[in-house]
């Protein structure tokens, strides 16, 4: 093992409690720069350095790398919080700290070659499989692809991406590959109406070399075969079966978006009377149940979130095997979680009237970012609910790496 270069503080006695506290407080200051991570594009440096701070990105990295190694609904929990100051930064920190997870699946090599340079490294990902194509060669994987939507890629020294493997026309595997900053090239493509300051670029590499150890099968493992890091890597929060989970760090940014603009539109009605009278609009019933409805339609959300992540972290505990039925359900909510959501922002946004064209105030913005995530495959409720809908009706599933 070569000798650590760049080691950040040591998070393994950091408590849920004082993780959760940690986001709380950093959703003023996150506010406060959103307009400015907006027009950067990416995210900001000194977001990037309170994650870093903070220790919140290695929130589900394994405590012998000095990560929290929190149970698993932190994947959830921190990037909701977090989305209530600035879901662009949220939505890096989902992938950000997803990804240290992930990494923990991975030959204790690939750990190695990261985290025994840089605990606190970032990690991208492409994680379209068909956007990659993948070529067994001795040693490993030849890889080659166009990936889109690789957020918070510029600050990041490795990336995840993604690729199917063929023998002639037959597909044999799908891939994980561990590929280097270097070794694949980044475009300045992310000119978009939200999100902006994902900085979710493209990338793309040719002929890339990938050793076997950085190239994880996705497919084996949903054959029945354990991920390589599970040996050394043994607490229940890296066995949580995440087929049907994938989606739910995501799913917390666009709830904590809502939240935002909850927390902003009721702040106006406050202080707001009518345009042409004086009568206060938090008099009008109309409004109050407005604010009513969103308020249990953000509520709702979290909550049928929530209880989908506690009960993957119970499973991995009392080592309770996942089904096909379970996993569909799981993506299913995580649609309809965020379909709630996003009905809500639009539900509070109407309430805004005209103040909420100014750019001046967060409420245009946020609308626009909500929009813009709810466009997610994760969320998209043709795509998921229909998948489970055919499995209640007795039909057949064909996903190899669900």
């Amino acid at each position: 093992m070569n000798a650590p270069e760049r080691l950040r503080p040591d998070f393994s006695a950091v408590t849920y409690d004082e993780a959760i506290a940690s986001a709380t407080a950093l959703i003023p200051v996150l506010r406060e720069r959103a307009a400015r991570c907006e027009a950067a594009g990416e995210l900001l440096p000194e977001n990037a350095e309170d994650l870093h701070a903070t220790g919140l990105a290695r929130a589900l990295q394994p405590k012998r790398w000095g990560g929290m190694e929190l149970p698993f609904p932190a994947i959830f929990d921190i990037p909701e919080i977090i989305a209530r100051g600035c879901i662009s930064t949220a939505w890096n920190l989902s992938n950000l700290l997803a990804h240290h997870w992930m990494l923990a699946f991975y030959d204790e090599r690939a750990q190695e070659e990261v985290w025994n340079v840089d605990r606190d490294a970032f990690i991208a990902s492409g994680i379209a499989f068909p956007q990659g194509r993948g070529r067994k060669v001795d040693g490993g994987i030849e890889l080659s692809g166009l990936w889109n939507f690789s957020s918070a890629v510029t600050p990041s020294t490795w990336n995840m991406l993604a690729c199917v493997v063929r023998d002639g026309d037959t597909i044999v595997d799908y891939r994980m590959c561990l590929v280097p900053m270097g070794e694949y090239e980044v475009l300045d493509d992310w000119h978009v109406m939200g999100l902006r300051g994902t900085g979710s670029r493209s990338v793309k590499c040719d002929k890339v070399f990938v050793p076997e150890h950085r190239a994880l099968s996705m497919i084996h493992h949903r054959r029945g075969e354990p991920f390589p890091g599970w040996r050394t890597n043994t607490a229940p929060v890296f066995h949580v079966p995440f087929g049907g989970l994938s989606g739910h760090c995501l799913l917390g940014t666009v709830i904590g978006n809502a939240q935002a603009m909850f927390d902003a539109i009721t702040d106006m009605i406050r202080e707001r009377s009518t345009s042409y009278t004086t009568l206060k609009m938090r008099d009008l019933q109309t409004v109050q149940a407005r604010v009513g409805l969103a308020g249990a339609m953000i509520d709702a959300a979290r909550a049928m979130a929530r209880a989908d992540c506690v009960e993957g972290q119970r499973m991995a505990e009392q080592n309770i095997p996942s089904t096909l039925e379970l996993r569909l359900k799981q993506k299913r909510n995580c649609a309809f979680g965020a379909k709630l959501a996003t009905e809500a922002v639009d539900t509070l946004y109407a309430l805004a009237g005209a103040n909420g064209l100014y750019t001046r105030g967060p409420m245009e913005r946020i609308f626009r970012d909500q929009h813009a995530a709810a466009s997610h495959i994760s969320f998209s409720i043709d795509a998921q609910t229909s998948a489970w809908g055919l499995a209640a009706l007795g039909g057949e599933i064909n996903n190899p790496v669900l």
